[in-house]
């Protein structure tokens, strides 16, 4: 695969990976500043067996903390590595991750220490937060632990790990024997698994042997740098990944269903040739017709419905990460109620994190207050629509909760009041209940469909990502009213799609979509 052609860098994920070094950069700093005996190993001006020499030096010298360690290679030199810190316990080293992510949410069970106390033997059972799953951190502490084992450094007494994440308050400390994967293994065991795998499937290339591995799509194919090389493959031999995929793909291919023809040529009522568990087999052979005959979108049902009122809200919300939600847009239709039909945005163009985003929110719910008082005053029925709420409810919720007692701020209980009643309505849920989409249920993908274009030719949520960081200023230059425009146009263009999409799917516009039970 050295010389294959490769998709181009993505400027969104190249983005992501320079917050994340500034981010472990600004962590490496505070800790420094919190604690004595601080060695960083320099990562740019050494090469790599002079890093790895730096850092088995300042092990067996018992350096209490050691950032940007490079750890030894493993005597068979197929494994190496390095870590974010490594901290000094009474019998070794303990590997810690600082991530650019949330480790936790809240509620309990987590064992934490603070960032002034960095050791496991500080840990303790944290009763304001919970572990938030995150298999790729713990196979990586795992991967550390393993070479800390193989130079003779690993805490001989427990094998804990840590990391630190975005909020940046306290090590989250994993223990890496704990039974805590599907069928009863730790993470060592899932690592240790997965490891030897890759070494078979490494030796077998490396000795021209037959490929112990082939392309299968999943989710992650799309930021990969060889997409275009296994998606050719993929094509050339019609693999059942192109429209079934991870697990369901595998189980299927090894019932002998290897084709997205052998998938569209199945009968849905006789018993499955495997059980498969992401979907209805009914619906997976209904995306493979529909992927033969070229369709993005059919019917799962013969009629299509989707409530409707005479007051209606369209509703979306642009965040930015984790740091929280800069923009409430809505947009308002239906009956005339005396208040201004139309677009509105509530928006902070101060950088998140900030207390002004309390302010926006607070006008954004207090103008949707009204618009359904003076909707039920009047005796007119209201709804309000959105894209997939997981996003919008989750920052509906985190905003009651940060700014509790404020100014117009709702308590949890009305956002939870209103999120579960009728008047709350997501019509990603009806996409995904009505019709079978064979390059996925996005609102960029399903939208065009119903005729609706973005003005931004870049209109996406990865993109929007970059506006926003050139729009507030927040790499140090001047903040640009260009890209804030962007973002406005991008957010109005999004309630519009959604208005769009919702008024096609009430219409008999969209019985013209063939229903799968004719294909």
């Amino acid at each position: 695969m050295r010389d294959v052609p490769k998709a181009p860098p993505d400027p969104t994920a190249e983005q992501r990976m320079a917050d994340a070094a500034a981010y472990r950069r600004a962590m490496a700093d505070e800790l420094a500043g919190l604690h004595q005996g601080w060695t960083e190993i320099p990562a740019g001006e050494l090469r790599p067996a002079e890093r790895e020499g730096r850092t088995l030096t300042a092990m067996q010298h018992g350096e209490p903390f050691i950032w940007a360690p490079l750890l030894p290679r493993d005597e068979s030199g197929r494994r190496r590595g390095g870590i974010d810190l490594l901290v000094r316990t009474a019998t070794g080293y303990a590997p810690v991750l600082v991530v650019r992510h949330k480790v936790c949410d809240p509620g309990s069970g987590a064992v934490t220490s603070p960032l002034s106390l960095p050791w496991p033997s500080a840990g303790e059972v944290d009763d304001t937060r919970k572990v938030r799953p995150q298999p790729r951190d713990q196979l990586r502490l795992a991967h550390a632990w393993r070479l800390l084992q193989a130079c003779g450094q690993a805490d001989r007494t427990a094998s804990v790990a840590g990391v630190i994440g975005l909020d940046g308050e306290v090590v989250v400390w994993h223990d890496l024997l704990a039974t805590t994967w599907p069928g009863g293994r730790s993470t060592l065991d899932e690592y240790d698994a997965r490891f030897a795998d890759r070494l078979a499937v490494a030796a077998a290339a490396g000795s021209g042997a037959p490929a112990l591995a082939s392309p299968s799509r999943i989710v992650e194919c799309r930021s990969c740098p060889w997409w275009p090389t296994c998606h050719d493959e993929l094509l050339d031999r019609r693999d059942v990944s192109l429209v079934v995929r991870g697990e369901d793909a595998a189980l299927l291919r090894d019932a002998g269903v290897r084709t997205v023809d052998a998938l569209a040529e199945l009968d849905p009522d006789e018993p499955p040739p495997a059980q498969i568990v992401a979907q209805p087999l009914i619906d997976a052979v209904g995306l493979a017709r529909a992927w033969l005959a070229d369709l993005t979108v059919v019917r799962r049902v013969p009629r299509v419905t989707v409530p409707r009122a005479e007051v209606e809200v369209d509703v979306d919300m642009e965040s930015f990460g984790d740091a929280g939600a800069y923009l409430w847009g809505a947009q308002l239709s239906g009956v005339d109620i005396g208040i201004p039909a139309g677009y509105r945005s509530f928006v902070t163009w101060d950088p998140l994190p900030t207390d002004d985003e309390a302010r926006s929110f607070a006008e954004f719910w207090e103008w949707l207050t009204e618009v359904r008082a003076v909707a039920r005053a009047r005796g007119l029925t209201f709804r309000a629509y959105c894209y997939n709420e997981l996003a919008e409810n989750r920052w509906m919720f985190a905003s009651a909760a940060r700014f509790a007692g404020r100014p117009g701020i709702p308590t949890r209980d009305q956002v939870r009041r209103f999120v579960e009643s009728d008047e709350w309505f997501d019509l990603f849920a009806s996409v995904r209940e009505y019709f079978l989409c064979s390059h996925g249920k996005g609102l960029k993908t399903i939208a065009p469909v119903a005729g609706f274009a973005w003005r931004d030719p870049e209109a996406g949520g990865e993109n929007s990502m970059r506006w926003y960081r050139i729009a507030v200023g927040m790499d140090g230059g001047e903040p640009d009213q260009s890209q804030r425009r962007r973002l406005l146009e991008y957010n109005e263009d999004d309630v519009l799609a959604t208005m769009t999409l919702r008024g096609w799917m009430s219409s008999d516009d969209v019985h013209r979509i063939p229903y799968v039970g004719d294909l």
